[in-house]
């Protein structure tokens, strides 16, 4: 895909697509697009070469980020594109927007998600006690072309979110072809935990110190302590895992910016990236959760961080030799924010209606070019 913007997508503008360019305002072009974006992951291209981490498949990739609730106001309004101005300027000129979705399932993290990921909707526990009813996108691509575990992946911030979100209950599926799971926020809330209950501290206010109180964490406790479901050995993390896990930590601790849980998650799924390329990942901040705790000024702090770790996550495709030019990714929300028969203040709550837009990129001769796709 060329790095150019298209006719009508505008740097700066208070819209960066001109919807009345359109040839098809309607979602076939939406739903065209997905169907040659799974046809592309699982059909092998002929005469491609295929390396040997990836001899299963087409060896396309599909990265998902999904990026919690959120609402138009704040994000897609002319108001709101000054919070996202990578996703409205830097990203949108390349991609298929589509303007209207509707989660018609049941709007809580983990249903949410597990919806996304199975294309059903799911209505288990809202706190990951059980796992999805229907095959997820990992479980019938692992299936179905023998794909190894290392080349699916979930990294999430969600507290919500646990190890079963990687395979569903389908006996004909489940946990034998489901994705690696990692939650790296639970690791950094393990870290300052053991920190506290320890006296220690004092040590979360120093950067050195906090690598080691989160490498600390990680050697203490084994993968399903922290919520995590790695590889199918042992207690323990794989060398090459913990390796990984490191890595970003080390990243992490020493980047010198801001440090939150969606921080962290980025880390961590651009050292998976580097080490493992898996063909599918899903990445799932929740910084923008905050709201939940009634801070508006933290929302929008979480709405500018995925933004840019969006953005960085983009950049880090078309740097890595592994996925530059072969690889779609899809952003979208889990849900909206309003009040949703709330007698609370319906900022906090979350809603059936998106009030977002999904975006789709692709990396690859014949993207997407700053287009939408209406109802």
């Amino acid at each position: 895909m060329e790095d150019v913007l298209c006719p009508g997508a505008e740097r700066g503008s208070e819209s960066v697509f001109d919807p009345g360019s359109l040839a098809d305002p309607s979602k076939r072009r939406f739903l065209h697009a997905a169907g040659m974006l799974m046809a592309g992951l699982l059909v092998p291209r002929a005469g491609a070469a295929q390396s040997t981490r990836n001899a299963a498949g087409s060896g396309h990739k599909v990265v998902v980020v999904v990026i919690g609730g959120v609402r138009r106001d704040e994000t897609f309004s002319p108001e709101g594109l000054v919070n996202i101005p990578h996703l409205s300027a830097d990203l949108l000129p390349r991609s298929l927007l589509y303007l209207h979705a509707r989660n018609e399932g049941v709007t809580a993290h983990f249903n949410a998600i597990s919806s996304i990921l199975t294309g059903n909707w799911q209505r288990v526990d809202d706190w990951g006690k059980l796992a999805p009813t229907t095959p997820t996108l990992f479980e019938q691509f692992r299936k179905g072309l023998g794909v190894d575990r290392s080349d699916t992946w979930v990294v999430a911030s969600n507290k919500a979110l646990t190890s079963l979100i990687g395979a569903s209950s389908d006996t004909n599926y489940g946990p034998a072809y489901g994705a690696n799971v990692v939650f790296p926020k639970q690791l950094m809330l393990t870290a300052v935990v053991d920190a506290l209950r320890n006296g220690r501290s004092a040590n979360m206010a120093d950067r050195s110190k906090v690598e080691a109180e989160l490498e600390s964490a990680m050697a203490g406790s084994n993968y399903e302590g922290l919520g995590w479901n790695v590889f199918d050995a042992s207690d323990q993390l794989d060398p090459r895992v913990r390796a990984t896990i490191q890595n970003a930590i080390a990243e992490f601790v020493r980047s010198g910016g801001p440090t939150s849980g969606d921080e962290l998650t980025f880390f961590m799924t651009r050292e998976i990236m580097r080490k493992f390329a898996p063909q599918v990942l899903t990445v799932a901040f929740s910084d923008v959760e905050a709201a939940h705790f009634g801070s508006y000024s933290l929302h929008m702090s979480g709405i500018k961080t995925a933004d840019r770790l969006i953005y960085q996550l983009w950049q880090e495709i078309e740097a890595n030799p592994d996925y530059k030019g072969q690889t779609t990714m899809v952003v979208l929300p889990e849900f909206g924010r309003d009040p949703d028969g709330s007698s609370t203040n319906g900022f906090f709550q979350s809603s059936r209606q998106y009030r977002i837009d999904a975006r789709h990129l692709d990396d690859g001769p014949g993207g997407g070019c700053g287009q939408a796709a209406n109802d």
